[in-house]
């Protein structure tokens, strides 16, 4: 059968159905709060500072708004797809019904590097802002084991030290893994329950910063370009919406939890949409507070929102909330690390789900795909996940695997917004309970806007994104083609 032959709907939906062994425990609140949860992170809490310092000064306030609205397109599409084909697997499954086999296994591929990497540099970030949190305690950890392979560590009173392992980011991994494959319920209410947390932080961030904004940091708003694409200028800004992109993902690892939503068609667009509105108001909020309170070269650190807050308490100094201020600021460093660890929840429990489906599909042995029998939880393939979260953030640096998670997450969407023309086109009386506007308008401004963006970002990633996707390509004809269920039903077994 051809490699593109396509998946139809109604067969996707009958065998998610027949027994898949997941438990539908979500409902509406529990699906905008995987949203938030996914969403809010590392890309507020450190890379938005990043690009700041590097991209765009204090006009990334504008990126932050392009890369919203690029978002806000994807999301558009991601809503139909979820509605209309609720079963597990995201965008892998969505380019299985339209796009053909081949297409959804280099999709699946790519998924690696949104989730897996993404928990992964999530949880870099939780452990620079954990190592940071406990100095400020008195606790010092050793800096050989506080960092990626090869990161130089700053040490205070003594000469720096070369980073060999990151043994914080690896035991949150641990952590969260260990939690997914307790239950999926006990997960989201974990989740829900930081989530509450991070946002009360983020609320008291804005609150409190703007008593204390210098205007004169937000000259000039746009600084002159360097000479080099990126540095500055509005190709720095559109620099900084490809790096801070990073900072929106999450909104469709909702669609992951699709068969575990209690009424999918309705609940899975109000989870997309509505996590993603509620972040970007407040993305936009907290970045402008950030350089309102800093000159924005200071943000460029592993912890840029610690390093604006600090600048709020030194400013509270002598007055009559510094002692207030200074409570904040502790407070904040704690909400960031709990935050943190809610998007590796998140984004943890995505990855497995797009396992179990490929999986299930003969494209990987099928024992990845197995559910517990007492947790009901793809727990194989959460350890899968677990060990590769735990290897990249043990050992990579948090630059390298921002620019891998957010060019393999705009590729997604690419493919994405193609497949709403597709699947309009091939099956136009299927039922959608949410239909994307304006089609074919949102779905091709999403596409060219994502490929734009991705244009943006550093050659060399583009270089692992090929040679990641190299790989895929070579285990797909050596393996997933010839096991595929839809091409060779009689050999589904044998895996």
């Amino acid at each position: 059968m051809s490699i593109f032959t396509t998946k139809p709907v109604d067969r996707l939906i009958a065998a998610s159905e027949a027994g898949h062994g997941l438990r539908r425990a979500l409902g509406p609140l529990h699906l905008i709060a995987l949203g938030i949860g996914a969403i809010i992170g590392t890309g507020i809490f450190v890379l938005s500072g990043q690009a700041a310092a590097a991209n765009a000064g204090p006009a990334i306030v504008l990126s932050m708004v392009i890369a919203g609205a690029t978002s806000a397109l994807a999301a558009l599409c991601y809503a139909e797809f979820a509605a209309a084909v609720p079963v597990a697997g995201s965008a892998y499954t969505y380019a299985y019904a339209t796009l053909g086999e081949l297409v959804a296994w280099i999709i699946g591929w790519d998924l690696i590097l949104e989730y897996a990497l993404g928990a992964a540099t999530v949880a870099v970030g939780w452990s620079g802002n954990i190592v940071s949190l406990l100095a400020d305690l008195g606790i010092h950890l050793p800096a050989a084991i506080s960092a990626a392979t090869g990161t130089v560590v700053p040490v205070a009173g003594g000469p720096s030290v070369t980073a060999v392992f990151n043994l914080p980011a690896v035991l949150v991994t641990l952590l969260v893994t260990w939690l997914l494959v307790r239950g999926v319920k006990e997960s989201a209410t974990v989740n829900s329950i930081i989530v509450f947390v991070k946002v009360a932080i983020i609320l008291l961030v804005i609150g409190t910063g703007l008593a204390f904004i210098h205007p004169a940091n937000y000259t000039p708003f746009i600084p002159p370009n360097t000479g080099v694409f990126g540095e500055f200028g509005w190709s720095g800004i559109v620099r900084g919406a490809a790096v801070i992109f990073f900072a929106y993902i999450g909104f469709d690892a909702v669609s992951t939890a699709a068969q575990e939503a209690r009424n999918p068609q309705r609940d899975m667009p109000r989870g997309i949409l509505g996590s993603l509105a509620i972040c970007t108001v407040l993305y936009v909020a907290v970045s402008a507070v950030m350089v309102g309170l800093v000159r924005y070269p200071a943000l460029g650190g592993p912890a840029p929102m610690a390093v604006a807050v600090d600048a709020a308490r030194d400013a509270a100094a002598g007055g009559p909330f510094r002692g207030v201020m200074h409570a904040m600021s502790m407070l904040v460093k704690i909400g960031i690390v709990a935050g943190l660890s809610s998007t590796m929840v998140v984004q943890m429990m995505a990855q497995p789900r797009i396992f179990m489906s490929m999986a299930q599909d003969g494209l990987l042995p099928t024992w990845i795909g197995r559910v517990h029998e007492r947790y009901r939880t793809p727990h194989r393939a959460t350890l899968i996940t677990g060990a590769i979260v735990a290897l990249a953030s043990g050992f990579t640096p948090i630059a390298v695997l921002g620019h891998l998670v957010s060019i393999g997450t705009l590729f997604a969407f690419v493919i994405v917004s193609l497949g709403v023309l597709m699947l309009r086109r091939r099956a136009p009386s299927l039922a959608r309970p949410f239909r994307t506007p304006w089609v074919p308008l949102v779905p091709i401004a999403s596409a060219v806007v994502s490929l734009a963006l991705m244009a943006s970002l550093p050659g060399a990633t583009w270089v692992r994104l090929l040679l990641w996707m190299a790989i895929g390509v070579v285990l797909y004809f050596t393996y997933g083609a010839r096991r595929s269920r839809l091409s060779a039903p009689a050999s589904s077994s044998s895996s």
